[in-house]
């Protein structure tokens, strides 16, 4: 068996999967997030501590388990202050609170970094985070021993090592160096050596073992972050293929034979040789649907009860245009200071057609990167998606209606835990490469084709919502 952990931003998640990638028990854990009006988004890294020993009580042969591997959401900053411990059964080391990437209070130092750097950094990587944190809270700053990511911490938690996942050979621009350290004087020593998506961080410590039922000493080997793992949980292991990892974001990764040099997109080495990742992220997604799902009384219902009523409004939401901008939008437009709009609201317009105008806002924004890609010569033929909204077969079809591409979903639609299963099994030697690994190992389930008859209403829908965002970006400059 191999244990793949997943800390998502709302949903931690374990699975066991067996020699031949079957997955044999699945489970879930929601955690919290405080938000607030001045940009803060955090957690507790206590929650994911928490959240790691009730999801190991709950998964069964445990004592077979071969070796573990943790992803996580990212870019998250999580300031280390001391060892793992075990208190009261709870594996947990003492941290301060874990910073998430919906967190906006570093734009400043955003800014500055890329003009030292002159490679554009956005305030949600690590950096920058760090930066602000020093300058708003020195003490913490002070007693932080090493800077972790979700996924980096709860392998510290397992092995006692504490390892950097650098999650691609070119992609040390969105990460730190010693040289930009050294100009904002921060110390080289809080961050940890980098190592790479395959190698072994550690192996499971006594206490861990103790904690969480795992065997001691089984090899624990480095995923990373969750974008990159599920490109490898969906098999986009050839040019042309696109993994859509929908979630409460969502990250579009195109697999090209060459580099794209254009800031709108992220280009970096792809898990797969010789081939190259261009990626946009769209920083809410799943989190606009379920703040429209809330703010128009749906709370309490099932997720299947809300995409039915988007249903009942006709393609195109009868005019309105939805900008998902909530947080700022990173891919292409990297505008911090961008707000959400509904465009187009009359009389007229019921809650269905709000409801729908949100879900297509969502897959516009997705249009907006697959354009971005195309306009720079990559060539978009599929997407394959991943993440609990995939489970929508209303959602994958309006995907596929709005984007013009066929919407492929593999079977196991948890694309993290996938990917982390193939980053292991290639680990330990069962397969030559990550691109075998994933060729044997994932399966595509339904495919969605997109209504031809739709194409000139979304097209003429695509330019409004372009529109809509050129004629209000320069008003929100002007409030901030």
């Amino acid at each position: 068996m191999v244990l793949a952990i997943d800390i998502g931003t709302t949903t931690c998640k374990a699975a066991l999967f067996d020699r031949s990638g079957n997955l044999q028990q699945l489970a879930k854990v929601p955690v919290a997030i405080h938000s607030d009006s001045n940009g803060v988004q955090e957690t507790a890294p206590r929650y994911w501590s928490a959240a790691v020993g009730t999801l190991c009580d709950e998964l069964q042969a445990k004592g077979t388990v071969r070796s573990v591997v943790v992803s996580g959401n990212g870019p998250t900053v999580v300031p280390v202050f001391a060892e793992p411990t075990l208190f009261d059964g709870l594996l947990h080391a003492q941290t301060g609170m874990a910073r998430l990437w919906l967190d906006r209070r570093a734009v400043a130092e955003a800014a500055e970094i890329s003009q030292v750097t002159g490679s554009f950094v956005d305030a949600s990587f690590v950096l920058p985070q760090v930066l602000h944190l020093s300058r708003t809270e020195p003490a913490t700053y002070a007693k932080t021993r090493a800077f972790l990511s979700s996924c980096e911490y709860v392998n510290y938690l397992l092995t006692g090592e504490v390892r950097a996942i650098l999650h691609a050979d070119d992609a040390l621009r969105w990460y730190w160096t010693d040289t930009v350290l050294e100009h904002f004087g921060l110390d080289k020593d809080k961050f940890p050596e980098f190592c790479r998506p395959g190698d072994l961080v550690g192996t499971v410590t006594a206490p861990a073992s103790q904690a969480l039922g795992l065997p001691q000493g089984i090899p624990v080997f480095a995923a990373g972050p969750d974008f990159l793992v599920s490109i490898l949980g969906c098999a986009v292991v050839e040019p042309g293929m696109v993994c859509d990892r929908s979630g409460t974001s969502e990250g579009i990764n195109l697999c090209t034979r060459t580099p794209m040099d254009d800031d709108r997109l992220m280009t970096y080495l792809h898990p797969v040789k010789p081939f190259y990742n261009i990626s946009g992220i769209i920083s809410t997604s799943g989190k606009a649907i379920g703040w429209a799902k809330s703010l128009l009384g749906m709370d309490r219902l099932p997720f299947d009860d809300m995409y039915a009523a988007m249903a009942k409004a006709p393609a195109g939401s009868g005019g309105l245009v939805f900008l998902p901008y909530l947080t700022g939008e990173r891919s292409p437009l990297w505008d911090p200071d961008a707000k959400g709009v509904f465009s187009g609201l009359t009389l007229s317009s019921g809650r269905e057609s709000l409801l729908r105008a949100v879900a297509e806002g969502v897959c516009l924004a997705m249009r907006d990167v697959i354009t971005v890609m195309e306009e720079l010569g990559g060539k978009v033929e599929a997407l394959r998606i991943t993440g609990g909204p995939s489970e929508s077969s209303f959602l994958n079809q309006l995907k596929a209606d709005v984007t013009g591409r066929p919407v492929a979903v593999p079977l196991i639609g948890d694309a993290e835990l996938v990917g982390s299963m193939v980053i292991a099994r290639t680990a330990l030697g069962d397969y030559p490469s990550f691109a075998d690994a994933a060729r044997h190992l994932v399966t595509i389930g339904e495919t969605y084709e997109p209504d031809a008859a739709l194409g000139g209403l979304y097209a003429d829908l695509f330019g409004r919502y372009r529109a809509t965002y050129r004629n209000l970006r320069e008003t929100w400059r002007k409030q901030v």
